[in-house]
């Protein structure tokens, strides 16, 4: 399953399941548009380490490769955050 396709059956799952309160539901929309979010941020990240690598397997220079690599690191973070944010609201509704 593709991480779109995965984010959108996450999506229609937590739709359907009626026991939900107002808050919970407000809580996964935030977690879903920070990992939509992040999704976006990665293949952009990823597009442009892929340009980095051609460039130096051409023999080519990467004056930018500091921003690149805070891109992804930014991104990788973006997806650190959301996964803590439903391990942590998934650890409170098992107490």
């Amino acid at each position: 399953m593709s991480t779109a396709g995965f984010l959108a059956y996450s999506g229609l799952a937590m739709s359907r399941d009626q026991s939900r309160t107002a808050v919970a539901i407000a809580t996964e929309r935030d977690v879903l548009t920070e990992l939509f979010a992040a999704r976006r941020q990665l293949g952009w990240a990823g597009s442009n380490l892929n340009q980095v690598a051609k460039a130096l397997n051409t023999g080519g220079d990467v004056p930018h490769l500091a921003t690149v690599i805070a891109d992804i690191q930014r991104a990788a973070k973006s997806v650190q955050v959301a996964a803590d944010r439903v391990a942590n609201r998934q650890v409170g509704e098992a107490a």
